[in-house]
């Protein structure tokens, strides 16, 4: 599965019954929900990377990227957006890019 596909998967949601879909019921619980379950993952994978736990790093990161699709839904960003955005700072050193800011 790629990304494009969960977040196919993630947009379908965005219609479907709460009763019937973790994603819809995340999504109807409105951004800041969807913003809180992100960064509830993100410290989850935070934990296993300082832990060195590979095994639960891996499960964490897929939940991060998840959420992270999900965010961008309850907020009509688009993935493809985020795609283009990270294309066009590979033209450029990090540093330089961050400077930047």
């Amino acid at each position: 599965m790629t990304l494009d596909d969960l977040d196919a998967i993630i947009q379908s949601r965005k219609s479907a019954d709460p009763d019937s879909s973790w994603t819809a019921k995340l999504l109807a619980k409105g951004p800041e929900k969807c913003a809180e379950k992100f960064g509830e993952e993100a410290i989850e994978a935070i934990i296993a990377a300082t832990k060195g736990d590979t095994e639960n790093l891996t499960a964490e990161a897929a939940d991060v990227l998840y959420h992270l699709l999900v965010l961008l839904a309850a907020r009509d960003v688009k993935l493809a957006d985020v795609m283009e955005t990270l294309a066009a700072r590979t033209g450029q050193s990090g540093l330089a890019e961050k400077a930047a800011r």
